[in-house]
């Protein structure tokens, strides 16, 4: 039976406009692949003042997952970086719901109009 975390990695793909970026991650952000998104996105902290997850091609995520989340986000905030997550599916949504971070974490819909 083939290991769905290997069937389905974690992609990143990062696009950075002037001070901005968005990251579009794709697959499943999950214990074991949390570090590649991580590393990629406290590289732009420094010099972004916004930085968007584009979790619209993310099929799962675990608490690892989450943790690294509220990571970026602290490490963010501290550095006068806004964080913000969009293209937010049901199953991540019910499990920001169920962590009570929908109100902590920024998250924007279409046309970049925060949600939450």
């Amino acid at each position: 039976m083939p290991d769905k975390a290997a069937a389905s990695p974690l992609t990143l793909a990062v696009d950075r406009t002037g001070n901005a970026a968005v990251v579009r991650c794709s697959g499943r952000l999950v214990s074991g692949v949390n570090d590649l998104l991580y590393l990629q996105v406290k590289q732009l902290i420094p010099d972004c003042k916004r930085i968007v997850l584009d979790l619209q091609e993310t099929t799962h995520m675990d608490s690892m997952g989450l943790g690294t989340v509220v990571r970026l986000y602290v490490s963010a905030k501290s550095a006068g970086c806004a964080l913000e997550l969009a293209n937010v599916g049901k199953p991540i949504r019910h499990l920001l719901g169920v962590t009570h971070l929908m109100s902590v974490l920024a998250i924007i819909g279409e046309n970049n109009i925060r949600m939450g």
